[in-house]
């Protein structure tokens, strides 16, 4: 038997801009607030290319709990989920409080991200390796 890191959970998501767009003006920093980090706002930059990038994260959030299998549960917050780009540029998820909890209980220990956007559409593909736990959650 092998000891290499098993896939625990994948994701995908896909979300047209405009929907994220129209939320962020209709509701203006309270939309943003709940579903993204202070860090996540500060490098999204201004409208149009900020529409794109929020919903690349929010894809991305909506991914990694599928990936999870669970959805928003157990206190988990949309500001559990952190993407921001390394110093190469590549994203790298942050899990953070419950979310992060959660994860660790069923043995994930490496995320793996992928996201793409256009003007109209931003998709997120997540997987989620690790050491799965015989513990039932």
């Amino acid at each position: 038997m092998n000891n290499y890191p098993k896939i625990i959970g994948i994701g995908i998501d896909i979300i047209e801009v405009t929907r994220i767009a129209s939320s962020c003006q209709k509701w203006v920093d309270r939309f943003e607030q709940r579903i993204y980090t202070q860090k996540e706002r500060n490098y999204c930059g201004e409208p149009p290319l900020r529409y794109q990038r929020l919903a690349a994260r929010f894809a991305a959030k909506e991914a990694t709990f599928k990936a999870l299998g669970t959805g928003l549960i157990n206190g988990m917050q949309w500001t559990d989920i952190e993407v921001l780009p390394d110093e190469l540029g590549k994203p790298i998820i942050t899990l953070l409080n419950e979310t992060k909890r959660y994860a660790e209980t069923i043995g994930v220990s490496e995320q793996m991200i992928t996201l793409s956007h256009t003007n109209d559409y931003a998709v997120a593909n997540v997987i989620l390796f690790g050491y799965p736990s015989t513990i039932k959650t």
